[in-house]
């Protein structure tokens, strides 16, 4: 298998020619070459075990015009693919990428947007963190998901406020079967272990869907030529030192379908985690930090009911809250064995969202499909140490949506909407509260080309995203000054695809896309003496940025028991308003490949890989123009071997980064080196 290599413009040239495999949006959604399982003929799961009033885009009746803008991962391509956390699932898409920060979390990007511009949404349920607006994507993990699904830039007005750069939706199973359910254990590399169980049972018009699962490591392989820069080393080994973590999951969810088109669901999801925060291992001489996490804990209760309305209406409603919790600690070295205890550590977070939104769909006008919604969301932060008072802030936001869908004939189809927002500090701690307001709007068109000419969509849309408490209101340890009436950042989308099937057995999709972003809210320096000198930092909306790109993808059945497929991404973002400072954390170029070879009726080998360059990084080494570093592009290979013995059985074993070489993602924190894995899963 290749190794991992530094990556230039002409070897992603090569190696994007030489892989010749990949994954594309078109490829998760057509036929695999996956033993015999619960699916229907296209090799995906099938429509009816996803929980459809967890999807946000739905028509109101099945024939209703076909809304794009959203790719779908189904569960059969996270298994195929060993895609165990939302991180690995969604950053194998077209669009997406992956960035590790300094606290150990897992940032997924999109088109170059961040966490807090691209929201995260369980069944339509808000999920991401009221005080900064970021989640863990790791975790959050898979394996009770029926599909994942991503919109980008005209993604939905449905969804509510801050989908700025688009929304990642998280919708899980719904049983079929009177009893149904699956099994899977595994073990690999590093002390990792994990179970899973799904259950579900469908009885007359009552219906429960359970899940439970737990997965732990000690920590991951250090990859080869790897070493530790500091002046005195923490990771001397072969494993990554104080990155250990385990994550425990458990979902139930009740529902009853009294008649046609009305049905009624309650669910309940938590999951407790606990990890470690491997420190930086570069040439910078600041910065180090001796931190744990002992519990990043998150607990949603929902309710999600659709309701008739005779023949044209119907009533959809959703009521939810959300807490979540975690705690920081911090040692003084690498033994962690003292802790830290000042104003600052150590720090616990109890958060608290409780919200709910109405959405009215109406289809008694002729060729239309008209929904109204309404959000309310209420969001409240505590933080506390045990040498500093607590501090609680809360926030009001309220939105009012409304989008059509309009066939305009048999070819053509016209998607409009428009949305209007409103956030207000109701509570915070020691500062004044402030306000703002934003408005949103979009426009789809589709054209159809006819039998075998694919469709051709064009798009354009405004949108917004809120200051989170910590944009307003973080003094940064005495280095700021908040900033109540912070404005909302804004961007305007230009779109222009196509998607279909250019010859035999292939199915492509290409992108065009333009963002153009305003009041990116940035660090200015104001006159004051609050902050022990003569000036202080403030957030502001001061920012402006264009990114601009192109998605490929191409699926491609070679014979009946071989597929394989290409998704590939070029990013540029320039920061307008700064030219001297890029734009970090998402690479210029990335690729994800795939293939599936099923040369006996029970035997499979799957193989994948990625690579990508162009990321710049903030890195405070020595010698570091301006503060920022562009790593070393890299390609990263795996493959397993799967044993169907019976249709119900899957035996796998196979490895990630089988080249074993040393890559980056941010300064000082690498990535595992070479992992093997085994698992076993049945259904029934």
């Amino acid at each position: 298998m290749p190794a991992s290599f530094p990556l230039s413009r002409r070897a992603l040239a090569v190696a994007l020619a030489a892989v010749g495999v990949g994954l594309s949006p078109a490829a998760l959604r057509a036929a695999d070459v996956d033993a015999p399982a619960a699916r229907d003929d296209s090799g995906a799961t099938p429509r009816h075990s996803v929980f459809e009033l967890g999807r946000i885009v739905v028509q109101a009746t099945p024939e209703g015009a076909r809304v794009n803008g959203e790719q779908t991962l189904d569960q059969r391509a996270m298994e195929r693919l060993n895609l165990e956390t939302v991180a690995d699932a969604v950053a194998v898409l077209p669009g997406a990428s992956l960035s590790h920060n300094s606290r150990n979390e897992a940032m997924v990007y999109l088109r170059g947007f961040d966490p807090r511009q691209v929201p995260v949404f369980l069944d339509g349920i808000p999920q991401y963190v009221p005080y900064d607006g970021y989640v863990d994507f790791d975790r959050f993990t898979t394996f009770d998901l029926a599909e994942i699904r991503v919109a980008k830039g005209a993604a939905s007005l449905l969804y509510g406020p801050n989908t700025l750069g688009g929304a990642v939706n998280l919708v899980s199973r719904k049983p079929t079967a009177p009893f149904e359910g699956d099994v899977r254990v595994g073990a690999g590399s590093s002390g990792e272990y994990k179970a899973a169980v799904n259950l579900g049972m469908r009885q007359g018009d009552w219906y429960v869907q359970a899940g439970a699962s737990w997965i732990e490591a000690d920590g991951f392989p250090l990859p080869h030529g790897f070493r530790d820069y500091k002046a005195k080393p923490s990771d001397t080994g072969d494993e990554r030192a104080n990155a250990d973590h385990e994550d425990r999951k458990l979902s139930l969810k009740l529902g009853w379908m009294p008649h046609e088109g009305d049905e009624y669901a309650l669910g309940y999801s938590r999951q407790d985690g606990a990890k470690g925060n491997p420190v930086y291992t570069g040439r910078a001489n600041q910065g180090i930090r001796y931190w744990r996490w002992p519990y990043w804990d998150k607990e949603s209760v929902y309710f999600i009911g659709n309701q008739s309305l005779g023949k044209v209406n119907a009533l959809r409603m959703r009521a939810y809250e959300d807490r979540y919790g975690n705690g920081l600690d911090a040692y003084t070295d690498a033994r962690y064995a003292t802790k830290l205890l000042n104003t600052s550590f150590p720090s616990v977070y109890a958060d608290r969202t409780r919200g709910a939104s109405i959405e009215l769909v109406n289809t008694a006008l002729a060729n239309h499909e008209l929904h109204v919604a309404a959000h309310y969301k209420e969001d409240r932060h505590r933080e506390s140490n045990p040498l500093s008072p607590t501090k609680t802030y809360r926030d009001v936001t309220t939105s009012i949506a409304a989008e059509d869908v309009v066939a305009l004939g048999p070819d053509w189809q016209l998607r409009l909407g428009a949305s209007r927002e409103q956030r207000k500090a109701r509570e915070v701690y020691d500062w004044p509260t402030g306000s703002t307001r934003a408005t949103n709007a979009l426009a789809e068109l589709v054209r159809e080309l006819g039998e075998g000419g694919g469709e051709l969509y064009a798009s354009i849309s405004h949108k917004t995203r809120f200051p989170t408490i910590k944009d307003r209101y973080s003094a940064r340890m005495g280095r700021a000054l908040p900033n109540p009436d912070l404005k909302p950042e804004t961007a305007r989308h230009l779109e222009l695809g196509w998607r279909g099937r250019p010859w035999a057995g292939a199915h492509a999709e290409v992108a065009l896309f333009e963002s153009r972003i305003r009041a990116l809210i940035q660090d200015a320096l104001v006159p004051s003496d609050q902050c022990g000198g003569t000036v202080c930092n403030q957030a502001q909306n001061i920012g402006r940025a264009r990114y601009r790109g192109m998605e490929l993808s191409l699926d491609q059945r070679i014979t009946e028991s071989a597929r394989v497929g290409l998704g590939y991404t070029w990013l540029d973002r320039d920061n307008l308003s700064r030219p001297d400072v890029p734009l970090t954390d998402s690479p210029r170029q990335r690729v994800f490949a795939q293939a599936s070879w099923a040369f006996h009726p029970e035997w499979r080998l799957v193989a994948d890989g990625e690579a990508e360059q162009g990321r710049m990084v903030a890195s405070v080494a020595p010698g570091n123009r301006n503060g920022y570093l562009r790593l070393h592009g890299y390609a990263s290979f795996g493959a397993k071997l799967v044993w169907s013995p019976q249709p119900a059985w899957e035996l796998e074993a196979g490895g990630r980064n089988l080249g074993n070489r040393w890559y980056e993602l941010s300064d000082g924190f690498p990535m595992p080196g070479r992992r093997w894995f085994a698992n076993a899963s049945y259904r029934f």
